[in-house]
């Protein structure tokens, strides 16, 4: 835990560490790091019900297609979990990215930490 927070400190998201950490004891939330060497490079986090709360990558490592495999990651969770689908709420950042990924807007902005989110969602293909 000390990591991670160290990781969210150097990073500064939108997310104060408290809640992570708190989303991180949830026996129901799904948690993952990305890792080069001991260095935590990115985390993202999601509910069993498929609501991905968390998808933060450092910058250093921006672009590289971390934060791409991490959604990945959480999706073929909730396929596992038997979701049909996946939901958030993107910054204003994050939203092209989002989009790119197949998500599309659920609902009108939101104010969420601190600034205009937007909340999203998207169908996940069955695997037969």
């Amino acid at each position: 835990m000390r990591t991670i927070r160290r990781f969210w400190r150097r990073g500064s998201p939108t997310r104060p560490p408290e809640i992570v950490a708190r989303w991180i004891a949830r026996p129901d939330n799904h948690f993952f790091i990305a890792r080069e060497g001991n260095a935590i490079r990115a985390v993202a986090a999601m509910t069993s019900a498929g609501e991905i709360m968390l998808n933060y990558v450092a910058p250093e490592v921006r672009f590289k297609g971390v934060s791409r495999a991490l959604l990945r990651t959480l999706e073929e969770t909730a396929r596992g979990l038997g979701q049909a689908r996946c939901t958030l709420t993107s910054t204003k950042t994050a939203r092209r990215f989002y989009r790119d990924a197949g998500y599309v807007e659920s609902g009108p902005p939101v104010r969420k930490f601190g600034s205009e989110s937007y909340p999203m969602a998207k169908q996940l293909a069955l695997r037969i």
